[in-house]
This record gives structure tokens, C-alpha cells and sequence, in this order.
């Protein structure tokens, strides 16, 4: 037997009792009849909402009834493969709230740049959709929150786009946590080096290209000239769209320690970095990144290097669970166990060499949401899973951007004495666009 069959074959109360409850609900099938087709529009087509929507596809009970874009190359070239997958062309939509408006649509799947997620998941959930909404949940943390106020209070599936949540390497890996085999961990690392994360050169202003409804893309945001930097694929890069790789892979690799060490947000954030190896690049977040979380009974560390690709434990992503016994370290290819010695070089835990990936996550992920859009029942990455993994996020961004140490007041919802911190809690939308109330 092999040393993960092994393990995973004494841990497997540790499995069934906290790692994979949510999973329960995707064998349930209430509510919805198997021959039902459950038809969804995609807002937001470029990028990771199409590959969304290609997995739900997959789906013989799916069907894609409209798409929503404010590019109209986007939106064509979409609609093209759409009918090319499906042998159907759906409606097509730029503004979001016609897609809405239509009583037909069960479940929108919002794939728009980050500041584009709270008005469409909000008015979504007020119009009795579900949602499936990518990483991380919203560009702040108020969004963070009202977000999760209206899935509550309207009773919607919101499933968010962080699909290690449904990977069976990344469950192994909460299981064996748990189980207490690494012994007391102290610390956690995680970290994301990543050749994007350094931004473009710069380039000068222009009209928008044809097509594109630049003031509608802009939405709540403050009105700026167009520029390629800001648009397409590296809008990221700026604190109006995005965080930067603390909110685009941050999110992700946060939420496994979260998970794991079944805890929600930190006692106290630091941060350090800034713009080191390429001020002359067109980029307000970071290259450059260390924040430090306390927990209390342990510390959380996320490391981010952009324009470099050769990370810790030779890799350029990932997160490691440093134990008395040994270390956890884990990402997308797959996990290990580092074994710690003792003073006669005897292992104190056992060593497990690298055990694989789960190639089907995403999909699994899709097929999991679309199962308790039937039952009714929380998906394995709930909306408040989601909002605590940004929420941490954007503590980091927070800690940077002020230079404080900031303190977290959960009840309150709020930083503790902390104006400059709390000032970046929620944005100004910019008009006729407001901020939702729930």
C-alpha cells in the first residue's frame, strides 16, 4: 500500500468528519428534476468565465441562454464557439442588467474583473439566480460583505471560483493537517513568483478600440483614460480593478490554511514591499510583497516576487505547513511530506514523496455547484469560504498600502483605531452607479 493509500486509510474519520463534509451535499439531488435543463448566462466572456462556462457545458442538464459583454470582438467570438459546443446561439447583452431581467435564467456565472463582481452577484441574488462567481469574491472588503449578506438573505447557491476546494490532492492534504501527523505547526508559508506579476512597460493613452463600451467596463469605478495597461489581462495590476498577485493567486493559496487550520481571519496583519525590481513598468500593485498574519498559535506568511519564477521548495507557487515532525508542502502539480529528524537522524514523521495532482477540480468544482443549485444545500466553496479568503487577501493589500500593523475587529466588521486602514474598506462608486444595500 502505498504511503498516501496509507495514510488517507488511518486518517479516514479525520476526512468524513471535517475536510469533505461539504461534499456530502453533492450527493443530494432535490428539488430539480434530472430531465430540467438548467439555463445559465455567463457575464463577463474573456477569460477564466468562459472556462467556466465550458466545464458547465459538460453538463447535459446545462444549457447557456445568453451572454454579456461590453466588448463586442469578446462577445462575437464567444457567441461563435457557444454555437459551435452547443449547436445554439445564445442571446447576447452588454449591460448585465438585461440579463437579469430575464425570468427564464436560473444561474449567472460572473467572469468580469474584480470590481465588476459585487453590483451583478448582489442584483443576481435580489433577482433569484444563482451564482457561480470567480476568485477573489470582490475588489474590497465591504463588497466582501454585502455579497455575502445578500446570498444569505435571498437564499442563494454562490458558489466561488476557488476550485482547490474540490481537488482530492488539496483534500489529502486539509485531512493529513488535521490529522495532527505534522505535530504542532507553527507556521505556514505560502508564496506565488510569477513572471505576470511585474507588470507591462508602459504605453501612452488612447481612444478605446471599437466595439468596447469603455465607461460601462469602468462601471463604479473612477473615470480614467483607457489604456491597454489597465485593460485586457492586466487590469489586475491597479488598485481600482484589482490587488495585484496578493488577490489573483493569494486568494487561492490563503484559503488551504484557512481551511486547515479551521480559522477565519488574524489578530494582527504586516506588510512590506513595493514596486522594487520594476518601477519602470506600468503597475500600482506591488512586485514585490511579504505580509505576516498572526493567528495566535501560529503565523501565516504570503511571499510574492513578480518577474521571478523559481520559488521555495523549487517551486514558483505554493504552501507549506511547518510542523514539529515535518513539512506539508503542496500545490496544483501535488504534496509531500519533508520528514523532520530527531538528534540520532531518525524521522519523526513518516516521509511521503510527491503523490499527484487532481486533474478534474475545476471540473468537479462546476458539477459539485450545479448539484446544490438542485438540493438547495451550501457548495463545497460556499460564498462565506470565499469571503474570508479575500478578506484575508485584502488585509495584506490593507497592511501595505497604510504601512500599519492592523488589527481585525470581527464584530465590528471593521479595523480596530485604525482610520487610514478603514478608509480602504469600502470603495467610492462613481456615478449613477451605488454602492448596494441589503
Amino acid at each position: 500500500m502505498s504511503s498516501r493509500r496509507n495514510f488517507l486509510h488511518l486518517s479516514g474519520s479525520v476526512l468524513a468528519a471535517s475536510a469533505l463534509t461539504p461534499l456530502l451535499y453533492s450527493k443530494l439531488h432535490a428539488g430539480v428534476s434530472q430531465n430540467d435543463k438548467i439555463q445559465v448566462a455567463l457575464i463577463g466572456c474573456r477569460g477564466m468565465g468562459f472556462y467556466n462556462l465550458e466545464d458547465h457545458l459538460k453538463m447535459s442538464e446545462v444549457e447557456c441562454v445568453a451572454l454579456c459583454d461590453v466588448d463586442d470582438k469578446v462577445l462575437n467570438e464567444r457567441a461563435a464557439k457557444v454555437l459551435e459546443l452547443t449547436g445554439k446561439s445564445p442571446k447576447l447583452y452588454k449591460d448585465y442588467r438585461k440579463v437579469l431581467d430575464d425570468k427564464d435564467i436560473d444561474v449567472v456565472i460572473i467572469g468580469t474583473p474584480d470590481h465588476w463582481h459585487c453590483l451583478p452577484t448582489v442584483e443576481a441574488c435580489q433577482a433569484g439566480k444563482d451564482v457561480y462567481v470567480e476568485k477573489p469574491l470582490a475588489n474590497s472588503i465591504a463588497e466582501c460583505q454585502v455579497m455575502l449578506a445578500a446570498a444569505r438573505k435571498y437564499k442563494r447557491v454562490v458558489q466561488v471560483g476557488q476550485q482547490q476546494r474540490s481537488g482530492q490532492h488539496w483534500q489529502d492534504v486539509v485531512a493529513l493537517v488535521q490529522s495532527g501527523k505534522l505535530g504542532t505547526i507553527r507556521k505556514i508559508r505560502t508564496w506565488g513568483y510569477f513572471e505576470y506579476g511585474k507588470g507591462n512597460p508602459k504605453v501612452a493613452d488612447t481612444a478605446p478600440p471599437a466595439g468596447v463600451d469603455y465607461d460601462t467596463w469602468l462601471g463604479p469605478a473612477p473615470k480614467t483614460p483607457f489604456n491597454a495597461n489597465r485593460f485586457h489581462g492586466s487590469w489586475r495590476h491597479f488598485w481600482n480593478q484589482g490587488g495585484g498577485l496578493m488577490t489573483d493567486w493569494g486568494v487561492h493559496l490563503l484559503d488551504i490554511p484557512l481551511w486547515a487550520m479551521n480559522v477565519t481571519t488574524p489578530l494582527s496583519v504586516m506588510a512590506s514591499g513595493g514596486i522594487y525590481a520594476y518601477p519602470e513598468n506600468c503597475i500600482e500593485t506591488p512586485d514585490t510583497l511579504n505580509v505576516l498574519y498572526d493567528f495566535g498559535k501560529f503565523t501565516l506568511e504570503w511571499d510574492h516576487a513578480g518577474g521571478i519564477q523559481k520559488g521555495i521548495y523549487g517551486r514558483n507557487y505554493g504552501v507549506a505547513f511547518v510542523g514539529n515532525n515535518g513539512t506539508l508542502v503542496v500545490n496544483r502539480e501535488g504534496w509531500e511530506v519533508i520528514a523532520e529528524t530527531d538528534n540520532k537522524n531518525a524521522a519523526k514523521t513518516e516521509l511521503i514523496p510527491l503523490q499527484p495532482s487532481d486533474p478534474k477540480d475545476h471540473e468537479k468544482h462546476v458539477r459539485n455547484f450545479i448539484e446544490c443549485v438542485k438540493s438547495r444545500q451550501q457548495p463545497i466553496c460556499d460564498i462565506e469560504y470565499g469571503h474570508n479568503s479575500a478578506l484575508v487577501a485584502h488585509m495584506g493589500n490593507i497592511a501595505y498600502r497604510t504601512g500599519n500593523k492592523i488589527f481585525w475587529d470581527a464584530e465590528k466588521g471593521k479595523f480596530k483605531n485604525d482610520e487610514k486602514a478603514n478608509a480602504l474598506l469600502k470603495p467610492n462608486y462613481r456615478s449613477p452607479w451605488k454602492f448596494p444595500v441589503v
